[in-house]
């Protein structure tokens, strides 16, 4: 296989790369809090690669290198829910969550209580405040969020009082952020989370919507497959060619 032939196979693993993230932003279109990726090309000059045919002194080949994926963390459109529960972040910044592998960040803020009354998220992961997990009473009601993310609560005896303030981060890069799955980030072991500004504030009774834009999603979908398709068929002629040569030689 020639290097014309190994330089578009490398465009076609990066386009499949590609298809695969536009695919995964268009399958959560309606996840709260969901954060769009892009993937990142450069172009790889392989020291060793060749071609006689290229004019100049340098005849390197050039490939092309899947080389990152990078996460769109502009806010969405915040819908409003009216369930008490449910909260979204306006502004920049990260509910703390406590998985089973340490802290962990999200921007998902469909919450609810789990059976020994701690505000969990969708998945089962205590929501973190100032001082650990958010817990209520049994006979707790009218939940309020206040914007600074304070949490209180009327007891069985008429008396308000606060549950604990939810803990919300920001961080210098977060770009950094190290996707988990199931709407959660990690942060490496460089990066520490500081309080969100004042600026960032709680909203109850609304979430954040994803931030993927179905139209320009499906535009790129587009545009992948037939950049993948016109090597295809590139690739395709340049064999033929080749089979028809040696077809030719041979009857010589």
């Amino acid at each position: 296989m020639d290097n014309a032939l190994l330089v578009g196979l490398s465009r076609q693993v990066s386009l499949r790369r590609e298809l695969d993230v536009i695919a995964n932003n268009i399958a959560n279109l309606n996840t709260t809090g969901f954060k769009g990726e892009s993937v990142m090309f450069e172009q790889f000059l392989d020291p060793t690669a060749r071609h006689e045919y290229f004019p100049g002194n340098d005849r390197r080949i050039a490939f092309v290198l899947d080389r990152a994926t990078l996460q769109d963390f502009s806010q969405g459109p915040l819908q409003r829910t009216e369930a008490p529960l449910d909260v979204a972040i306006d502004g920049p910044g990260f509910f703390a969550v406590q998985s089973q592998n340490g802290e962990r960040y999200t921007r998902a803020g469909n919450f609810h209580l789990n059976p020994q009354g701690q505000l969990v998220t969708n998945n089962g992961h205590p929501v973190l405040g100032a001082g650990g997990p958010i817990v209520f009473e049994p006979t707790d009601s009218n939940v309020a969020i206040a914007a600074d993310g304070t949490v209180s609560a009327t007891n069985s005896a008429g008396q308000v009082g606060e549950r604990g303030k939810l803990r919300m981060v920001t961080f210098a890069n977060p770009t950094q952020l190290i996707a988990q799955g199931d709407n959660l980030w990690s942060a490496p072991a460089s990066m520490t989370p500081q309080i969100a500004p004042p600026t960032t504030r709680s909203v109850q009774g609304s979430l954040e919507k994803s931030n993927v834009h179905a139209v320009k999603e499906m535009n790129r979908m587009l545009e992948v497959t037939r950049a993948y398709s016109t090597i295809s068929n590139m690739q395709q002629r340049t064999d033929e060619l080749r089979r028809k040569a040696i077809e030719k030689l041979a009857e010589v």
